[in-house]
């Protein structure tokens, strides 16, 4: 209900136009999808039904989900485990893991892969030299291999956090009963680390599910989801958007029945622990330490791999999709800084842009969700979650498909291509200042105001500063996701408008590997340069928000 005092205050007009804000962008595409979906004389439903190769992607996406899921899994929980409870030669390498998920795109893991083991890639090559073949590694083979070393840093992350803040005594209190050390841990540490196994394991699976990047480019003939919904939003282009629409809507209804499933499961297996000490990492020496120290690096350097590929591979010349290892040459830089340098330009300005806006207008809602809670306010938290449930190729459909005429065209203006870079991050500042918020005592800013201090200057002289640190965090964040966003961005984008993650794609797409390369390189030094001057320079935990 609004009061009389809500109407005099400036938080309920400006909650109301952030819901305007939200309703046009996250709402309207999001319905103008559905409706799609079943407009016509034949809806999309019916179509889909009767098309084999559609039903046959919506099984392929579940079937590869879930075997991903599996090895994510089996590799990030062991690397947690033993991270978290020993100490053993080269741990310290796997510090390096949270930093892979965020500098090398998806995009330039499928492209390096291919360098390094498609049917003309380095090792390819140097192992039919000696005898050996390799099956092709475009298929199941490259894409369950490729999205493996992609996403397993995400189990491994959620699963170390839970493990390092588990209380030891715990398990040593069952030993002390008779139980023994490997029995502990199964009936003591699992149940409690397991709502977060299973929250990192349905996270792997929603993502696969909407993978765009390395399914184009690896799936070859497979029929995948998010491939085949690609290919109806370019063939049906500009026509009723049925098929793209029907498609996109069997990915959106998947994804939140994934998230409800992982919300069912994680409050379920809430447990309350007082609080205690985790345990000490133990060393480990000798042949077992070094067992383990090896396994844990061979991980950590095969997931290193596309970066060792793409830096070789932007110096070495190539004569079109040849390339001439061993020689070398600067030819593929000069391109990105010289000859063709708009996609480096577009990235930054694009990319710039949806990190300033986005922050700002996540810093402004979660302050009103938080702090200024009014009638409007449980709607922009509802709203502003959208996007956690559209993988980028629905996002960029559903922006095409509400925009692309009408009462607001921004179909081949940059404003698209911010938008979809905007309300594909949003999630990530309004976690951040959301989080950061609930640790900010009311009384701070009732003291200021007390003091005579407007409401909208307190907020941007106490509150802002103090949520400094968060939104920072956030910021560099929302850049390097935003800078690599590709899924969303190739259906929205025109002519003269490419980013560096388009122009990469298009060149992997035309074979020419070497060009790729540099493009991919300066990417990734993009994205790394402001990590390192956050974190080194000015101290920033660029994780806290994760």
């Amino acid at each position: 209900m609004i009061r009389a005092s809500d109407l005099r205050a400036p938080w309920l007009w400006l909650s109301l136009a952030a819901l305007v804000a939200l309703l046009v962008f996250i709402v309207y595409p999001v319905a103008n999808i559905l409706t799609a979906s079943v407009s016509g004389d034949q809806n999309g439903w019916s179509r889909l039904l009767a098309d084999p190769r559609g039903l046959t992607a919506i099984l392929n996406a579940l079937i590869l989900a879930s075997v991903v899921t599996c090895t994510c899994v089996l590799i990030g929980v062991p690397l947690a485990y033993v991270t978290a409870r020993y100490r053993f030669f080269g741990k310290s390498i796997i510090a390096l893991l949270p930093l892979i998920t965020l500098v090398i795109p998806e995009v330039i893991s499928a492209q390096t892969w291919l360098m390094a083991l498609g049917n003309n890639g380095l090792i390819t090559r140097f192992l039919r030299d000696i005898g050996i073949q390799l099956p092709t590694f475009y298929g199941w083979f490259g894409l369950v291999t490729v999205m493996t070393f992609v996403y397993y840093t995400y189990v491994y992350i959620g699963t170390v956090a839970a493990i390092s803040g588990f209380d030891s005594t715990l398990e040593e209190a069952a030993q002390s009963l008779g139980t023994s050390p490997a029995r502990s841990r199964m009936k003591v540490m699992l149940p409690v680390i397991l709502p977060s196994i299973l929250a990192s394991a349905l996270l792997v699976f929603t993502m696969v599910v909407g993978n765009f990047a390395i399914s184009m480019i690896l799936a070859n003939r497979l029929p995948l989801l998010s491939v085949v919904t690609y290919q109806a939003a370019v063939s049906e282009g500009g026509a009723a958007p049925v098929m793209q629409s029907t498609f996109a809507t069997v990915s959106v209804v998947m994804v939140m029945l994934i998230l409800f499933l992982n919300r069912w499961i994680v409050s379920r297996g809430r447990f309350e622990i007082a609080q205690g000490r985790g345990a000490r990492p133990v060393p480990i020496t000798g042949w077992r330490g070094a067992v383990i120290g090896l396994a844990a690096s061979f991980i950590v350097i095969v997931s290193l791999v596309p970066l060792a590929v793409i830096a070789v591979g932007a110096f070495t010349v190539s004569r079109g999709p040849v390339m001439q290892w061993g020689n070398w040459t600067l030819a593929n830089m000069e391109r990105v800084f010289i000859n063709a340098p708009q996609p480096l330009v577009n990235s930054l300005i694009y990319a710039g842009a949806a990190t300033l806006i986005g922050i700002c207008f996540s810093a402004l809602v979660s302050y009103l969700i938080i702090k200024k809670r009014n009638a409007v306010t449980p709607w922009l938290d509802y709203i502003s979650s959208i996007p956690l449930a559209l993988s980028g190729t629905v996002l960029g459909i559903g922006l095409v498909v509400s925009f692309n005429s009408g009462w607001l065209p921004l179909t081949g203006t940059a404003t698209i291509m911010v938008l979809a870079l905007l309300v594909r991050r949003l999630p990530f500042g309004m976690r951040s200042a959301q989080a950061t918020l609930h640790n900010i005592p009311n009384s701070i800013e009732e003291a200021s105001i007390s003091l005579g201090s407007p409401p909208l200057r307190t907020f941007f002289k106490v509150v802002l500063p103090m949520m400094g640190p968060a939104i920072a965090s956030a910021a560099i964040l929302t850049w390097t996701t935003s800078v690599s966003e590709l899924s969303a961005s190739i259906l929205v984008y025109s002519g003269g408008r490419e980013t560096l993650t388009i122009q990469v794609f298009r060149l992997i797409g035309s074979n020419l590997m070497a060009y790729a390369s540099a493009y991919g390189l300066v990417l990734i030094a993009v994205i790394i340069i402001p990590i390192i001057v956050a974190t080194k320079v000015f101290k920033i935990d660029v994780f806290a928000s994760k």
